[in-house]
């Protein structure tokens, strides 16, 4: 099987399905929040997803490294000791690993995010090395 050079997609085209936030987590409003894949790297580790949210406020608990670019309206995203963000269309944000944030959706927003656990560092390197083992690893190329 050949590895794929890369994938497209048009994020107004991804299919988005209900993806409830645990109730818990809510603290005040009814968001509705969707989400879609749209890729998976040939490795699994990494995933591509669309995800949108109507208004509310929650508690969100970030599993794996998410790096997150809002595609449509705004968000106001705070987390212990910091002071609160908004994020808007055009905006990124990178949230790690076995982190919460609390998120405020005042109207909608709609994001694509790039997911990818976090791989602790031994394991990284080893990863780093076999990859150059196998003649696939080109420093530095960003493609």
């Amino acid at each position: 099987m050949t590895t794929p050079v890369f994938e497209a997609v048009s994020l107004d085209s991804v299919e988005l399905l209900p993806a409830p936030i645990d109730p818990s987590w809510i603290l005040e409003g009814a968001p509705v929040a969707r989400s879609g894949q749209w890729s998976c790297s040939p490795d699994t580790t990494t995933s591509s997803w669309v995800w949108d949210c109507t208004a509310g406020t929650f508690n969100w608990y970030f599993e794996q490294d998410e790096t997150i670019h809002v595609i449509e309206g705004e968000v106001v995203v705070q987390s212990a000791g910091n002071e609160p963000r908004v994020l808007r269309a055009g905006d990124a944000a990178l949230f790690y690993a076995g982190t919460w944030a609390e998120w405020h959706v005042p109207h909608y927003v709609r994001k694509h995010a790039i997911l990818r656990p976090h791989i602790p560092r031994p394991l990284w390197f080893a990863m780093r090395v076999a990859r150059k083992l196998r003649g696939k690893g080109r420093p530095g190329a960003l493609g």
